[in-house]
């Protein structure tokens, strides 16, 4: 069953490269993306990056003394290593000197084959900004050229993630095969350490925001409820997207410019949890696969998670799908992903009530700063 799970993980990585560097040329390069980096878009990623840090701290802090309550059968986790390893490839970790050549790619072909995305990101951000400033009749024809790819890309993903119950199995068996009677005690572990870190993060935001807002908590909680049994039956910040605009301006009295510029935008860009989530990641796989992490190995994790937060897709763990390449760059199995995904349905679910709290309140501190003189008329659904 090992190979079944090795190719549908792989059918999901091959989508990643294109995806995400289509998905950033477009959006850069229909909007202007110069003009996101003035005024309230700079302010807004000062505060998205804000957020992302301090729960990546979060996670830094509380997931490793969580998680080395873990007990995998030494054994059992050796078997599993031995079985993931034909499949990894071999990796040599960079220095800082070449990591930080390499973020500019001489090649990008070469990039993309390597799977080196820091890189391309950077590159397809560049060309996105520069396609901005080609005139319109040249810059349609490529744009219409990317959309047309990451349309593509998101077809194949939801084709793949159609035999999803068929790769996870496969994926399943493996690791039940190897570690026995444990695996529903690890799994479990897995699933209610992740949920309650994310808990923690949601009862932080709710200490944190009123007080510096100065709004009272009860409406603070009240304007959020919408929002989060839209996404406890959805698991998609976009479909609560339009809850949370009229929840913005009528619960909170938030200016109809910020709430219709500063959602939209944290939809877009802004997945509070993942840096905390790359850790736990991290720590799961390394505690199944017997595989031991430095500290140094979960900040370079959680500063991976920060910085290809704002490149995530908007599709079923998606921030899975982008990890790969940085996982097994600390030694950690592709395989491994796959197990996260099979087993992210209920996280998923936390995460998102996270990323949406973590979007109404960067609007909410936004809006503290905001020019009322420029108010345009809105009316709430």
């Amino acid at each position: 069953m090992d190979p079944v799970g090795t190719i549908w993980v792989n059918a999901l990585r091959m989508t990643i490269v294109p995806l995400v560097v289509s998905l950033l040329i477009t959006t850069l390069a229909e909007s202007g993306g110069a003009a996101m980096f003035n005024h309230l878009g700079r302010q807004a990623l000062i505060v998205f990056l804000a957020l992302l840090v301090g729960m990546a701290i979060v996670g830094l802090v509380l997931a490793p003394p969580i998680y080395s309550r873990l007990v995998v059968d030494p054994a059992a986790a050796a078997s599993l290593r031995e079985t993931a390893a034909a499949n990894m490839p071999a990796t040599v970790p960079p220095t800082f000197a070449s990591w930080i050549t390499n973020l500019v790619p001489a090649n990008v072909v070469k990039a993309a084959s390597d799977g080196a995305m820091l890189p391309l990101i950077i590159f397809a951000v560049v060309f996105g900004l520069a396609l901005g400033r080609v005139p319109d009749a040249y810059r349609t024809a490529l744009v219409d050229f990317f959309r047309a790819i990451a349309g593509a890309m998101l077809t194949i993903v939801h084709w793949v993630l159609l035999l999803a119950p068929i790769g996870a199995f496969a994926l399943a068996v493996t690791v039940t095969t190897h570690l026995g009677n444990a695996t529903a005690q690890v799994i479990l572990f897995y699933i209610v350490s992740h949920c309650a870190l994310l808990v923690v993060l949601a009862l932080l935001l709710y200490l944190i925001i009123p007080p510096i807002t100065g709004t009272s908590f009860a409406r603070y909680a009240r304007a959020l409820l919408p929002a989060q049994v839209v996404v406890v039956t959805t698991r998609s910040s976009l479909a609560a997207l339009p809850v949370m605009l009229d929840r913005a301006v009528v619960a909170l009295g938030i200016p109809s410019n910020v709430a219709s510029f500063a959602l939209p935008l944290g939809v877009s860009l802004l997945r509070a949890s993942t840096g905390l989530s790359y850790v736990v990641y991290a720590l799961f796989l390394g505690k199944l696969y017997g595989i031991p992490l430095a500290f140094g190995q979960l900040v370079f994790v959680a500063v991976i998670g920060i910085v290809m937060s704002f490149s995530v897709p908007g599709i079923p763990s998606g921030g899975l799908l982008i990890a790969a390449p940085y996982f097994q760059a600390i030694g950690l199995p592709a395989q491994g992903i796959g197990i996260l995904i099979a087993l992210d349905a209920i996280p998923d679910i936390f995460k998102t009530l996270v990323i949406v709290q973590s979007h109404m309140s960067a609007t909410l501190i936004l809006s503290r700063g905001y020019d009322p003189s420029t108010e345009v008329q809105y009316e709430p659904s």
